[in-house]
């Protein structure tokens, strides 16, 4: 029965996905036409970087939490539930990682903290790097969203562990569960916020890759990149009824890439981009299941415990 459930979810995740680019397919040819393949395999590595970074955060505040798993493991639970992403509403990643995560000995709560965690943590965090790479290449591209960077104070209350702990535990309480066996620390919390930064600065590259075949190049596009992609992922992410952000990610990216390229190319940048971390979404959750699956295969390892 769970195999089908999975099933179910897979097909239903793949399917969304696929509307998702079968609906803007003509852009989408028009834009990957003018890409070379070099800077296909370069921003698709990049992307893949960057979600094992985003993986590493999950997994970096759920082991603060009291369950650290193996790398594949979690792997596996962090980028098959991710997939459900594409299904509209933003419950279904964290209710297949929560299954998922149960299999392994890690208690549901457990795994609904570190996911409602590394939402914050990334927002945050994205909110602050976008701020910092947009002032240094183009100050002025700033300055049309100076209202989304008051979010930032907010947001660094996430990592004070002692207020977000409180804020766990009253959340618990008046959900009549459990409260969490250990509370987060400052070095798990810092942990999982290196593992941020480093994922937007692989995306970065990722956009920086795309864009350098519509004309903008060298260091300060590079710079610019990252920027670009956090705050457009970070108003993205605002919208939680629309599958991963579909198409509102898009329309921000549009509007900040609007000081580099004209409004076509732009388009053309965004969709491509869009497209590239969705083929970076079924790598890696490829991987990660054939991954698992052959470390826990007792033809291949007497010992799966001892995965690494």
């Amino acid at each position: 029965m769970k195999r089908l459930v999975r099933i179910a979810f897979l097909a239903v995740a793949l399917g969304f996905g696929a509307w998702v680019v079968a609906r803007q397919w003509e852009e989408i040819r028009a834009g990957f036409a003018r890409l070379s393949w070099q800077s296909l395999v370069l921003s698709l590595v990049a992307v893949v970087a960057a979600l094992c970074s985003g993986m590493m955060t999950w997994r970096a505040l759920l082991a603060d939490l009291g369950s650290p798993l193996p790398f594949r493991p979690a792997a596996k639970v962090f980028f098959v539930g991710q997939l459900g992403k594409y299904i509209p509403g933003s419950l279904w990643p964290v209710l297949a990682q929560m299954e998922m995560g149960r299999e392994l000995g890690v208690p549901r709560p457990r795994s609904a903290a570190a996911f409602f965690l590394t939402m914050p943590v990334q927002l945050g965090s994205g909110l602050m790097i976008s701020g910092v790479t947009l002032l240094t290449a183009l100050p002025g591209s700033v300055a049309p969203y100076a209202w989304v960077f008051l979010l930032i104070p907010l947001l660094a209350v996430v990592f004070e562990p002692r207020v977000i702990n409180a804020v766990l535990g009253f959340g618990l309480r008046k959900l009549k569960r459990e409260p969490l066996e250990r509370p987060l620390t400052r070095k798990g919390m810092l942990t999982a916020l290196g593992w941020a930064l480093l994922g937007w600065t692989a995306y970065g590259l990722h956009l920086a890759a795309v864009l350098h075949e519509f004309g903008p190049s060298g260091v300060s596009a590079v710079v610019f990149s990252v920027g670009a992609f956090a705050l457009s992922w970070c108003l993205g992410i605002m919208t939680f009824v629309v599958p991963a952000g579909a198409g509102v990610r898009e329309a921000a990216m549009v509007v900040v890439l609007a000081p580099v390229l004209d409004r076509g190319s732009a388009i053309a940048v965004a969709l491509c981009s869009r497209i590239v971390i969705i083929l970076g979404d079924l790598v890696c959750a490829g991987a990660a299941g054939l991954s698992a699956r052959r470390a826990v295969d007792p033809r291949r390892d007497p010992d799966p415990g001892k995965a690494v």
